[in-house]
């Protein structure tokens, strides 16, 4: 496999016009590219376009807790798609050489979008995820990564025993806004997040070092 320039990004929130994406072979968003879609369609739609438009061979999106609109009308808006744009909801894509796997499901929060009970409810969709990915894409990280709300982790317990199962060389997610990376046990966990708590964009897409 030759050297792949990855770059990854999450929690745009419809500011994706201030950040400025280096040309790369593989482009990952790992969702909450909208903020509500207060917008309406437009908003989703001018997400579409700019993505796009980014100087990346392969565009790869996953929607995130913030997608409500685009929940309740995902066959519509999936048929808005651009071409080339390649959208991951319980699925997988192989690019490259790579099988990256992607998943929009967190765990329950007020009843946003792709919200889904802990314990079996959500271990369903993890249970999808076969054994042989590279890259695994979720909006929300796995429990004791980057999940930090006070002195809480709020991330997903089903989802890290998928990751003891699965082992893929990285999982990118975002929708805690803490951007950074850590690896443990083999596996690079990348928090993706490009704003702050304020919602300001902050930080730089992240480029992976695996691949």
């Amino acid at each position: 496999m030759k050297n792949l320039k990855i770059c990854a990004i999450s929690d745009t929130h419809s500011k994706h016009d201030k950040i400025i994406i280096p040309e790369c072979d593989i482009l990952i968003h790992a969702g909450d590219f909208t903020y509500f879609s207060r917008g309406g369609d437009q908003e989703i739609i001018n997400f579409f376009n700019w993505f796009y438009q980014q100087p990346a061979k392969h565009k790869i999106f996953i929607a995130g807790n913030h997608e409500v609109l685009f929940e309740s009308k995902e066959k519509f808006f999936k048929e808005l798609m651009p071409p080339g744009v390649i959208y991951l909801n319980d699925s997988m894509a192989e690019i490259e050489g790579l099988k990256i796997w992607g998943s929009p499901i967190t765990p329950y929060f007020h009843g946003w979008a792709y919200n889904r009970q802990r314990g079996s409810a959500i271990k369903k969709h993890w249970d999808l995820i076969p054994e042989n990915i590279d890259i695994l894409v979720t909006h929300g990280p796995a429990y004791g990564y980057f999940d930090e709300v006070g002195q809480d982790h709020q991330g997903c317990e089903e989802l890290l025993f998928a990751l003891q199962r699965v082992r893929p060389k990285a999982h990118l997610f975002g929708h805690f806004h803490r951007q950074g990376k850590s690896v443990v046990n083999g596996i690079s966990f990348y928090n993706c997040a490009m704003v702050n708590n304020k919602y300001e964009i902050i930080n730089k897409p992240l480029l992976l070092e695996e691949f």
